[in-house]
């Protein structure tokens, strides 16, 4: 016999980003995000995939330029490897679920906290048969001399910004809540970036780190977060 029980979830209050309301703020509609993120909350920072395929021009979860690895960090963005790679390695391995984050074609950023991030070039395939408990990713570009390592929180994540720079740029804020789908159930979304004319809660914004501040022209006055 079943033990009764009732799974409720972790109860999330309405966010209310606006400051003074969305009138007048420039926004972009029907945007387009890539699957396999899970559910991205109002308020959370945006990229664009930069590939030349794959999802290129989808959006995702901005990744902010510095990490601990911690629980407490909300980067859907990035998908933490099972295993460290080798030196100059061709593949990484990541859970499946995560591997649904990422499309043959797309161009793969590798990180940690101590190594300097590497482009891979783009992925060529993703084998989510060979083993029941993670996939593996094969990409262009085999990474340097140095291994990534995962008790240095390595991580692969799409690129999504200008290679000069972090990898991963800020291009906007979501406006709403949108769920794009976990592992082999994941979709995409439609959803609405807000771009500039704008005063939101700063509080109530995610992963808009300075950087991102600095990529969308933005300014913390008090609690609010201003875009130009």
């Amino acid at each position: 016999m079943d033990i009764p029980g009732v799974i409720i979830g972790q109860q999330k209050d309405y966010k209310e980003i606006y400051v003074y309301g969305s009138e007048g703020v420039l926004k972009v509609i029907n945007i387009t995000l890539q699957a396999g993120y899970g559910l991205i909350d109002a308020g959370f920072a945006l990229s664009q995939n930069e590939s030349a395929a794959g999802g290129v021009g989808k959006f995702l979860p901005y990744n902010p330029t510095t990490f601990t690895g911690g629980a407490s960090e909300n980067h859907p963005g990035r998908a933490y490897l099972v295993a460290s790679n080798t030196a100059t390695g061709s593949t990484v391995a990541v859970t499946i679920e995560d591997s649904y984050k990422f499309a043959v074609g797309d161009d793969l950023i590798i990180n940690d906290n101590t190594t300097t991030k590497e482009s891979l070039g783009a992925i060529t395939a993703i084998d989510r048969t060979t083993y029941s408990n993670y996939a593996v990713i094969t990409f262009t570009t085999a990474t340097g001399g140095t291994a990534f390592t995962t008790a240095r929180f390595a991580h692969v994540f799409v690129e999504a910004g200008d290679n000069t720079n972090n990898y991963s740029d800020c291009v906007g804020i979501l406006e709403k809540s949108v769920d794009t789908g976990l592992g082999v159930n994941a979709k995409g979304a439609v959803a609405t970036l807000i771009w500039s004319n704008c005063a939101l809660w700063n509080g109530m914004v995610t992963n808009v780190d300075s950087a991102a501040r600095t990529d969308i022209s933005a300014t913390v006055f008090g609690q609010q977060l201003m875009i130009r």
